[in-house]
């Protein structure tokens, strides 16, 4: 049988392939990874949901696939496909047999005046025609478990499905027939659609997309070297085009005293250790945002425009910038509120460490309500983060550097931090961003160290 990439998920329909884990002659059990394939920027991997031996591997390393596409062959147990197939063929051949002389529903001319409503019924009613030579089952429908999981991913009632095997049983080729029978429909659905008149008033135009390029050659000024984008880079840039331009991006600049939880991260980082954790200043961080946030909640929104209302989220789900030899992943550190410095320390290394090895399930890229981009490993001050939509604002930090500070009326050298808040300003103001970057200030320098403590 012809194994083909299976549904992949809400709003994904290809990937590419990254590893082929099978080759011709290997023999498969259900639930064995057939291949490893990156979609956004998620990489997962494709089970089988059949037993066999591999006859042909149909796709390669690098290679775009869709779903419904085959990606390889297989030879199941002995006389089960063919049996599937010689059942079907018989039951094929007596219908057209008993099908009466009528132009297909592609051939079927719409009247152009008739509504898009009356249309597709009326397309609906052509194919339903075809049909009532058999009588619909009334029993409950019989088809083998991987038909009925299949169905279910696809939101199909099976009681609508005629099944062509003895005794009424839903085979695969079943599916796939009543699948194209509602293309069939949407097809024509849509002829007669467009033959409407064009509505009074036009939707509200989505955002335009970026500039046709035009093609330059870098060769004529000297020597150079061109590499493929992955798919990574380019969901990367699509994401960044799109935050960017729907987004009006204004950014708050400050500064945080980070002496104390230096300190604190000093004296209670062999405890930790002890723990098998390693204890860093990003759990600080996002504790200290935690607080933040709970005080102004709308910096831990999303703009719904379609219902024009302000989604203010009552989870802090934080999504955490990972910089990676692939492309930079941002994973989410689910209810930050209710986990401790420990838990969080423990959570944010496992996230950094899958990120990098490209192990994060696409889920866990998903649903986040705020986001912390630090570079103070890496280097570099001051920075304007763009906004993670549709979230409203993101947190930049910078590279601690040890500065004269006035405190008390004495100057005395102090670990200063960078701060950036980039937000949406359809959303937040100016004023707002002033007193969350104070507060969120605040937090950072009177840090408590109950919080810290084992």
């Amino acid at each position: 049988m012809d194994i083909k990439l299976p549904p992949l998920g809400e709003g994904a329909d290809s990937g590419v392939v990254v590893s082929v884990l099978v080759k011709p002659g290997d023999t498969v059990s259900p639930g064995q990874p057939l291949l490893e394939l990156e979609n956004e920027k998620a990489i997962a991997t494709i089970p089988a949901e059949h037993a066999g031996t591999v006859v042909e591997v149909c796709v390669k390393p690098g290679e775009k696939v869709s779903v419904g596409q085959r990606i390889l062959k297989l030879q199941t147990g002995a006389g089960a496909a063919p049996a599937e197939a010689g059942a079907s063929k018989p039951a094929e051949s007596r219908r057209r047999a008993a099908k009466p002389a009528a132009p297909p529903p592609e051939e079927v001319e719409e009247p152009a005046e008739e509504g898009a409503a009356a249309g597709f019924e009326h397309a609906v009613e052509v194919e339903e025609e075809e049909e009532e030579e058999a009588p619909r089952p009334v029993a409950a429908p019989v088809a083998p478990p991987s038909v009925r999981r299949l169905a279910r991913e696809l939101g199909i009632d099976l009681s609508k499905v005629r099944g062509t095997d003895p005794g009424g049983r839903i085979t695969r080729q079943d599916l796939r027939n009543y699948i194209q029978r509602l293309q069939r429909i949407a097809v024509k659905y849509k002829q007669v659609v467009s033959r409407q008149p064009a509505p009074a008033a036009a939707p509200a135009a989505a955002p335009p997309g970026p500039p046709p390029a035009e093609p330059v050659d870098f060769s004529k000024w000297g020597p150079v070297r061109r590499e493929p984008l992955t798919t990574l880079r380019e969901v990367i840039a699509r994401r960044m085009w799109q935050s960017w331009n729907a987004i009006p991006h204004v950014t708050q600049f400050d500064e945080a005293d980070f002496t104390r939880i230096n300190e604190l991260r000093k004296a209670h980082a062999g405890a930790y250790e002890q723990k098998g954790v390693k204890l860093t200043v990003t759990p600080f961080i996002v504790r200290a945002v935690v607080e933040t946030l709970r005080k102004h909640p709308v910096f831990n929104s999303s703009l719904d425009e379609v219902a024009r209302e302000l989604v203010v989220k009552e989870y802090y789900h934080i999504g955490l910038a990972v910089d990676t030899e692939h492309g930079l992943l941002v994973p989410v550190l689910r209810d930050a509120d209710k986990k401790s410095l420990l838990e969080l320390a423990r959570e944010i290394e496992s996230l950094a460490q899958r990120a990098r090895e490209r192990k994060l399930a696409r889920e866990e890229m998903q649903g986040g309500s705020f986001t912390i981009s630090n570079q103070g490993a890496i280097g570099g001050g001051h920075f304007t983060p763009i906004v993670n939509r549709p979230e409203v604002a993101i947190l930049g930090v910078g590279r601690g550097t040890v500065k004269p500070v006035v405190r008390d009326g004495q100057v005395t050298p102090r670990l200063m931090v960078p701060l950036a808040v980039s937000y949406d300003h359809r959303v937040i103001d100016g004023g707002s961003a002033a007193r969350f970057i104070v507060d969120l200030v605040r937090a950072l320098e009177d840090f408590p160290e109950d919080a810290v403590r084992l």
